[in-house]
């Protein structure tokens, strides 16, 4: 290629529901270029549940770059999108959050997933009605009997560290060919968000590579003992991390109150089929009742000890579906911590 031209993946979500697909597809633009040099595109939203035939142009405007480390002279550009006549377009829940963002709010979101070969968690038997060992082994294990995927995990968790993306952790999960990246944002909800939606895109480009997919799926397998997928969601907002008489029991308190009294409103945002999850069993509270418990992994709201014992800090929010969509999330999470009077 003529050093002159750089490649330009412009990644959007999709009209589909209840949650939305990426889709990506690459511009060669001759020069380097910043955000705000990068100029509008067009996509034939008739394609993916966006617009009818007749009229299909929806219009793509960029909102976060990063370096794509996978391929040479790349760049990964997240995009919005938008109507032909410039306004959001329906499915852009971008939008939304942006007008809840608080830039002094942190986010720190647990991706869980699972590696998916011929139609069954990646290390399973092939044969649907063979399973291998009970859970137990798995979680954070080592050695080819307890683990499936390392390779894979360990390349993508290298590109998003090459990339820029404030990744915090990974680690094997509960389910064998299950794990988990954390991500953590101090710059508010949009930019968490944006950056889980890359980070998601590098994860899938990466397996495909291997001919493996991923499944978001909060339950993977609903016959017998096996833990589901989450997007555990932890928060604090400036008040919340400087406690005393700003920030402390008191604020905590309508923090848990407001949370129980929309408790409703916050899982129709949490993702689709949470419900399946969201038994009471597998570390997780009944989808129908609300709760806080400090270092309780089976409650709506864990308390860290830290944040019980200091009385200030952040919460985990652990209700939120693996294939929940990260704006959704975050606006109702906001909205309630707006309410309480947190920010």
């Amino acid at each position: 290629m003529n050093r002159d031209y750089f490649i330009y993946t412009y990644i959007w979500l999709d009209g589909y529901t209840p949650e939305p697909n990426l889709r990506g597809k690459d511009k060669i633009i001759k020069g380097e270029k910043t955000l705000k040099e990068l100029p509008m595109w067009a996509f034939d939203g008739s394609s993916t549940r966006q617009a009818k035939g007749h009229f299909s142009d929806c219009l793509l405007r960029p909102v976060k770059i990063i370096p794509d480390p996978a391929r040479k002279r790349t760049f990964l550009v997240f995009c919005e999108v938008l109507n032909p006549d410039g306004t959001p377009h329906l499915s852009n829940t971008r939008v939304l959050l942006a007008k809840q963002d608080n830039k002094n709010n942190w986010f720190g979101l647990e991706q869980e997933y699972v590696f998916i070969k011929n139609g069954r968690p990646f290390g399973f038997p092939l044969e649907k009605n063979k399973f291998p060992k009970p859970q137990g082994e798995y979680y954070c294990g080592v050695g080819a009997e307890n683990i499936a995927g390392r390779d894979i995990m360990e390349k993508h968790t290298e590109l998003c560290l090459q990339a820029g993306i404030p990744l915090s952790g990974t680690n094997a999960e509960v389910l064998l060919g299950q794990w988990e990246f954390q991500l953590f944002g101090q710059h508010g909800a949009v930019d968490t968000a944006d950056f889980l939606w890359l980070t998601r895109y590098l994860l899938i480009r990466t397996a495909e590579s291997y001919g493996i997919s991923v499944s978001f799926h909060p339950k993977p397998l609903t016959r017998g003992d096996w833990n589901g997928s989450g997007l555990h969601t932890n928060f604090s907002t400036s008040k919340m991390r400087q406690g005393g008489k700003t920030g402390g029991k008191e604020l905590l308190a309508k923090i848990y109150k407001t949370f129980k009294k929309n408790h409703k409103l916050h899982v129709t945002h949490y993702g689709s089929d949470n419900h399946l999850r969201l038994t009471g069993k597998h570390e997780t509270q009944s989808i129908h009742r609300f709760s806080t418990g400090v270092s309780d992994r089976g409650a709506s709201i864990r308390i860290p000890l830290s944040t019980d014992k200091d009385q200030k800090g952040y919460l985990e929010d652990r209700r939120p579906a693996a294939n929940g969509d990260p704006y959704k999330i975050l606006l109702v999470v906001s909205r309630s911590l707006k309410e309480a009077k947190a920010w």
